[in-house]
């Protein structure tokens, strides 16, 4: 069926739709990993935007239940060259086109994604609008109904995204994929703050002996406390990290008190709780390939990414230091207040998709959490 991407520009797509038909807006961004679509599609980081794949054949892998990062698709519409007319692969239960369609979300083939993504490289990511079926026939009123689309500038999404009530996990990783320790019901406790959690995130922390309750974005920083967690995890997800304001007040309130971790979102709210300042980048980086150098040791790190804001580097973190820059724009990549037990990176250590080089951070935090638990015993 006819298919249809507009851009707030005046830029347009003719394509051949799949998933589900209708009409999305979102904010038109891209994604250079080479595998792992599911892990992207179910990523809640990806809230309100319009993913385009720059692999050209999507699909053949199919869909399975275990490499999903939430319950739900979260992108807002999904685009790519080839979708894979055959799908193949030993664990695949169901192809991507039902998928969508079963969750209601757009995608869009046949798309010359090279020409797109170096457009919004150039221009920068934009509004845009997905439609199939009757919805795409006129692309003009699309187009005006991009421009008319909400900006990712200022929006708050960490409410559509955050869990309405805490939980207990337990799951850990599968065997034949990562090592872990046996799950431990009395381990070091961490409250983990879910702005839009990765299960795999999760999984690394009960993979090391951790025992992990998850709360909602909005719970007080009295009442994470009153739980006496050993640490707290300040976890990725959408939108403007400056909109959540109830989050930076959350953390300002932790520091000094508990140790405290951050990826993604969490990190930039760390950064603003410390006094810094964040901006929204150009086209952002998500992707599995992104170079990040660890300043305190030298090493480069081939890391998971999906951001589109960054830590302005003129920030003041008022005692903090920055930990890790990535190679290819020297954006700020990772900081630590050791003053206050606070540290953070911008990129996905827990990959899925992508490499495992950063899984160490995993390790640097149960090492403070158990010295925080230590401590609190003596």
């Amino acid at each position: 069926m006819q298919a249809a991407l507009a851009l707030e520009d005046g830029t347009t797509y003719q394509g051949v739709g799949f998933g589900a038909d209708g009409v999305q807006t979102g904010e038109l961004v891209f994604n250079t990993s080479m595998t792992g679509y599911q892990e992207i599609l179910t990523d809640p980081s990806y809230h309100r935007q319009i993913v385009t794949m720059t692999v050209p054949h999507i699909g053949n892998t199919g869909i399975n239940p275990e490499d999903v990062e939430s319950d739900r698709v979260w992108v807002a519409g999904f685009v790519v060259r080839a979708l894979s007319p055959a799908v193949s692969n030993w664990r695949s239960q169901r192809n991507l086109d039902d998928y969508l369609g079963e969750h209601g979300v757009i995608g869009i083939a046949n798309i010359p994604t090279r020409s797109l993504v170096r457009h919004i490289r150039e221009k920068g990511v934009m509004r845009a609008v997905i439609a199939h079926g009757k919805d795409a026939v006129d692309p003009q009123a699309l187009v005006e109904m991009a421009r008319s689309a909400p900006d990712m500038s200022g929006a708050n999404l960490v409410d559509e995204v955050t869990c309405a009530e805490p939980y207990h996990w337990t799951e850990q990783s599968d065997p034949q994929w990562y090592t872990s320790h046996p799950y431990d019901p009395h381990g070091a406790l961490i409250v983990a703050y879910d702005t839009g959690i990765k299960k795999n995130i999760l999984r690394m922390m009960t993979d090391r002996g951790l025992r992990v309750t998850v709360v909602p974005a909005n719970t007080p920083a009295s009442d994470v406390l009153a739980m006496n967690p050993a640490g707290v995890f300040l976890s990725n997800g959408p939108g403007d990290p400056a909109a959540v304001t109830y989050m930076i007040d959350n953390t300002r309130g932790l520091l000094g008190k508990v140790p405290i971790f951050g990826i993604c979102l969490g990190h930039q709210i760390l950064a603003l709780a410390l006094g810094g300042k964040t901006e929204k980048m150009r086209f952002g980086h998500r992707g599995g390939n992104q170079p990040v150098k660890n300043l305190l040791t030298g090493v480069i790190e081939i890391s998971a990414h999906n951001h589109g804001f960054a830590v302005t580097p003129d920030s003041d973190l008022q005692g903090g230091e920055v930990t890790h820059i990535n190679l290819n724009d020297n954006s700020i990549e990772g900081i630590r207040h050791e003053g206050l037990g606070a540290f953070s990176v911008q990129y996905h250590p827990e990959a899925s998709p992508g490499p495992h080089d950063s899984l160490y951070l995993f390790d640097q935090f149960v090492e403070r959490v158990k010295h925080q638990a230590v401590k609190a015993h003596s």
